[in-house]
C-alpha cells in the first residue's frame, strides 16, 4: 500500500479512535446522562453560501444524540455500529460497498422486536453523520458506492498501475467509480469537459463522435451526479485547467443538477471543496433555446399545476424552491426561472432531435461553445 494511503488510514483510525475514547470516557464517568455523540447539522438552516468561493459550506451548528433519549437511542446505536465497522475495515485493509455494510450490520436486536436498520437509507445517512463527526470522508472510511456515470474522450487515466485509454472504450465508456482520488491523468489532449445529464444524450454524442471531433471529455452523469463523478469533474478542472460545461434539460431538475455540480449540495456541503466546481458553466438547455432553435412544438408543459391544488406543485414548486437558494440569486438565473414560469414549459435535451439526429453534435453545442453562450 502506498505511503500516502497508509498515512491517511492512520489519520482516519485516529479520528475514529478519538470518537470511541470519548464514548468510553463518558461510560467510565458512570453518568449515562452525558453519553452523547455530536454531529454537525446537515439541514438547510446550517448551510452557508460563500460568494467569494462560489460554493456551499456547512455551518457550526451541531446536533447531540443522547443515549438515554428514546428518540435518539436508535440513531446512537446505529452510529456506533457503523463507526466500529469502518474501523474494522481500515484495520484489516479491506473496503466494502455501502450496500455490503448495510447487510453486514442489519439484524434483529436481541430481546427486542426491532431491527438495527430497516433500509439502506438509514445506514447511508449514518455514514454521512460519521463523516461530519470525524472529518473523514467516506473514501477514507474504506467505503464505496456502486459506479455511476460514464466517461469518454482523449485522456489516458492511470488507475493503480493500469493505463486506461478513454478514447477506446467502445460505446460503453469508462464506468466512473465512487473513489477516484487515486486516478492519475496521462496523455491529455482535451480542450474541455462536457458534463451531460442524460444517458440518451451521451449515447447520441458518442455515436456522432463528438468527443473525437471536438477534443472533448464527455462525462455522462445519468441524472443527479454521484460523488465519484462530481469529484472527478473537480479534479479535471483543478489539475488539468480544463473548462467545464454542463448540458442538462431545461427544467428545474436539470438546473438543480447544474447547481450541485457548480456550488455543491446541502447534504454534502462539508465536502464542497472536493465536489463542487464553481467555474462550471451551463451550456443549455435554456429558455432562449426554445425560440432560437424553433423548439416551441416540442416543449412539454410543466408538471403538476392543478386548478384544485390550492397552490403550486411538482415542477412549479421546485422552480420556486430553487429560485430562493442564495446561490441562484443572480439576475440571469432569476430571469431564466421566471421565463420558465411565464411560458409554463420545460424543454428536454432530446428535443433537439426534432431538427436532426446530428443537430446537437454538429450545430447546437459547437455554436454555443464558439459564441460562449453560457449561464454561470
Amino acid at each position: 500500500m502506498p505511503k500516502k494511503d497508509l498515512a491517511n488510514d492512520e489519520s482516519t483510525l485516529d479520528r475514529l479512535t478519538r470518537l470511541g475514547r470519548k464514548l468510553r470516557g463518558q461510560l467510565e464517568d458512570e453518568d449515562e446522562e452525558n453519553l452523547t455523540i455530536d454531529t454537525r447539522v446537515r439541514s438547510k438552516s446550517n448551510v452557508e453560501y460563500d460568494e467569494e468561493e462560489g460554493r456551499l459550506s456547512l455551518g457550526d451548528s451541531y446536533s447531540t444524540r443522547k443515549f438515554l433519549n428514546i428518540s435518539h437511542a436508535r440513531k446512537f446505536m446505529q452510529t456506533t455500529l457503523v463507526a466500529n465497522k469502518t474501523k474494522e475495515l481500515i484495520e484489516n485493509g479491506r473496503t466494502a460497498s455501502i450496500r455490503e455494510v448495510y447487510y453486514q450490520l442489519k439484524h434483529s436486536v436481541p430481546g427486542l422486536d426491532e431491527n438495527t436498520f430497516e433500509d439502506q437509507d438509514e445506514s447511508n445517512n449514518v455514514v454521512v453523520d460519521i463523516e461530519t463527526a470525524t472529518g473523514a470522508i467516506r473514501e477514507d472510511l474504506h467505503l464505496f458506492a456502486e459506479p455511476k456515470g460514464r466517461l469518454f474522450g482523449p485522456i489516458t487515466i492511470n488507475d493503480s498501475g493500469d493505463r486506461i485509454d478513454c478514447m477506446n472504450m467502445g460505446t460503453s465508456g469508462l464506468a466512473i467509480p465512487s473513489i477516484v482520488d487515486h486516478f492519475e491523468f496521462e496523455d491529455v489532449n482535451a480542450d474541455f469537459v462536457l458534463v451531460v445529464e442524460t444517458s440518451a444524450m451521451v449515447n447520441r454524442l458518442v455515436e456522432e463522435d463528438f468527443h473525437s471531433e471536438h477534443n472533448a471529455i464527455l462525462i455522462g452523469t445519468g441524472g443527479q451526479p454521484a460523488r465519484g463523478s462530481r469529484r472527478l469533474i473537480n479534479m479535471m478542472h483543478n489539475e488539468l485547467d480544463l473548462p467545464v460545461y454542463v448540458f442538462t434539460d431545461g427544467d428545474p431538475w436539470g438546473y438543480y443538477i447544474y447547481s450541485v455540480l457548480k456550488s455543491g449540495s446541502m447534504s454534502l456541503a462539508f465536502q464542497s471543496d472536493r465536489l463542487a466546481t464553481p467555474d462550471a458553466k451551463l451550456i443549455g438547455m435554456t429558455m432562449e433555446d426554445i425560440d432560437e432553435y424553433d423548439l416551441e412544438h416540442v416543449t412539454e408543459d410543466l408538471k403538476g399545476k392543478s386548478e384544485d391544488s390550492g397552490g403550486p406543485t411538482k415542477d412549479f414548486k421546485r422552480i420556486q424552491d430553487v429560485m430562493e437558494y442564495d446561490w441562484m440569486q443572480n439576475d440571469q438565473w432569476q430571469k431564466q426561472f421566471q421565463k420558465m414560469l411565464d411560458k409554463g414549459v420545460r424543454v428536454e435535451q432530446q428535443a433537439l432531435a426534432s431538427q436532426s439526429l446530428e443537430f446537437v453534435a454538429n450545430t447546437y453545442l459547437p455554436e454555443k461553445i464558439e459564441n460562449r453562450e453560457f449561464l454561470d
